[in-house]
């Protein structure tokens, strides 16, 4: 891994609306999408808005799955942030799309924290005794 973590961004569309309208329902597909990307959950906790609308987040060991729902526009967007080459997010894009019932998918991919832009800044701070804060 050249970067600290992986994230993806995960955008459902066409979803059902039954199925990203209550919190409960969110937390079990977030919590089993993690489960079937190979992260290992800590924690989670999820909002119900009024007049609809769900937010909320999994805590893994590997850091996190995060979800926002717009059942008005039949729409999730999510976010599986990682730390662990262990850890499979297109798993967890798939269980997503299943339990969602999104028609229609797109994922994106960023590399966080680049290891080789870190240590060269490590090497500057040690080296002027202060952070270089970017």
């Amino acid at each position: 891994m050249k970067a600290l973590g992986h994230q993806t961004l995960i955008e459902l569309y066409d979803c059902s609306v039954d199925q990203i309208s209550q919190a409960d329902i969110v937390e079990e597909a977030m919590v089993r999408a993690a489960k079937e990307a190979g992260a290992t959950v800590v924690n989670s906790t999820f909002h119900q808005f009024s007049p609809y609308g769900v937010s909320g987040v999994v805590v893994i060991e590997e850091s996190h799955l995060a979800v926002h729902t717009w059942p008005e526009y039949a729409y999730a967007a999510a976010d599986f942030f990682t730390c662990s080459d262990s850890t499979d997010a297109l798993k967890a894009c798939e269980s997503l799309k299943r339990s969602f019932q999104a028609r229609e998918i797109s994922v994106s991919e960023l590399q966080r924290g680049s290891r080789l832009l870190l240590e060269k800044n490590k090497s500057l701070s040690q080296e002027h005794g202060s952070l270089k804060v970017i």
